[in-house]
């Protein structure tokens, strides 16, 4: 399977910049990839205080996805700010080449930044199949919590964070993304935006894509705008499953949601 990682700024609370800006890329990769990995409310930024910004599924983010995924044949995941029965959420999304959408909210919320004031937290995880993979997808301060995304009898084969994780704290990003791969056994991908937010906050990117054994496959410069595209072996990571299997000796527990 081939997957895209965009690491790219986001315009501040301006849907149609935004949209117009991932849309190019998307664009450039019909044909050349199976899976695109957009970073965290990649049509707002992390606006956790402008509700007006929310939108239900019907809305022009996820109709903008679908119209994308089966023009350019290609899957979608990220984040984008969801409403629903009055309550509000940051939805992760992942959409198939065929329009259909599988959805989950954020977990973990970000109290220290608000998000738990205005925000909803999910009670579900995003597990999906696709192109032979088995994958997970969380949104960014998730990736501090193993036990949310433990990987118990090899339930999924990739797991995708997507994130605006700041600058000050992006050593703690490196080395979260190669811990889930490792504790895992899984490869893991990890899209976080660059630039500097509404909010004064500088975000450096180190978007990246580990195989299982937290090798990098692919790494982006710091602050850079760019894309890069990786290609995932069902076959090489069960082998490496098969020879190396400590999964078989993971401690079992109940998560109560």
């Amino acid at each position: 399977m081939r997957i895209s990682l965009v690491q790219e700024s986001i315009t501040w609370a301006d849907k149609a910049a935004n949209i117009e800006k991932f849309g190019r890329h998307l664009k450039s990769l019909a044909g050349l990839t199976d899976l695109v990995v957009l970073p965290e409310m990649f049509t707002t930024g992390f606006c956790t205080d402008q509700l007006d910004l929310a939108e239900t599924i019907e809305g022009e983010t996820v109709m903008q996805l679908k119209l994308w995924a089966i023009q350019y044949q290609l899957a979608i995941t990220g984040s984008f700010i969801a409403t629903e029965q009055n309550k509000i959420y940051n939805r992760s999304f992942f959409v198939f080449p065929t329009g259909e959408v599988q959805t989950a909210d954020k977990r973990h919320l970000f109290s220290l930044g608000g998000e738990d004031k205005l925000f909803t937290a999910g009670d579900k995880s995003l597990l999906v199949n696709y192109k032979g993979f088995k994958i997970r997808v969380i949104v960014c301060y998730d990736i501090r919590f193993p036990v949310w995304t433990r990987n118990v009898n090899n339930a999924y084969d990739l797991l995708i964070c997507v994130a605006n994780f700041p600058h000050r704290r992006i050593a703690d990003w490196d080395i979260l993304l190669k811990a889930r791969a490792l504790e895992n056994q899984v490869y893991v991908c990890g899209v976080n935006r660059v630039g500097v937010d509404g909010a004064d906050i500088h975000y450096s990117g180190h978007s990246i894509m580990l195989d299982a054994q937290a090798k990098e496959l692919v790494t982006f410069s710091e602050n850079e705008t760019d894309l890069q595209t990786a290609e995932l072996s069902i076959e090489k990571l069960e082998h490496y499953r098969s020879k190396f299997s400590v999964w078989k000796d993971a401690d079992a527990f109940d998560l109560k949601i």
